[in-house]
């Protein structure tokens, strides 16, 4: 394990120090506790946009798409248990 020294105001320090004790935590476990929420946050988000770029490079190339109220219906239908068809891509008007 490596050592990293953090500087905090002395009002975030006390905020920090209370919090932890609220938690029932120490203060160094809870900055440990958060900094690896952020971390796991910011690779979710990073998965995120790389899911979202592929999408969009594939409706581009392909230009096929799901209308929004096919979507809906379908994901609403699935959310009530039932099993609809998958709806059926079409060519975006573009």
């Amino acid at each position: 394990m490596t050592t990293t020294t953090i500087r905090l105001e002395a009002e975030l320090k006390l905020r920090l120090t209370a919090a932890a004790k609220r938690l029932g935590k120490s203060p160094h476990a809870l900055i440990l506790d958060s900094i690896a929420k952020m971390v796991e946050q910011v690779e979710m988000d990073d998965d995120f946009h790389r899911v979202a770029d592929e999408r969009w490079a594939e409706l581009l190339a392909t230009g096929e798409t799901i209308a929004w109220d096919d979507a809906r219906a379908y994901l609403q239908a699935r959310a009530s248990g039932k099993r609809p068809a998958v709806p059926a891509p079409h060519k975006t008007t573009r």
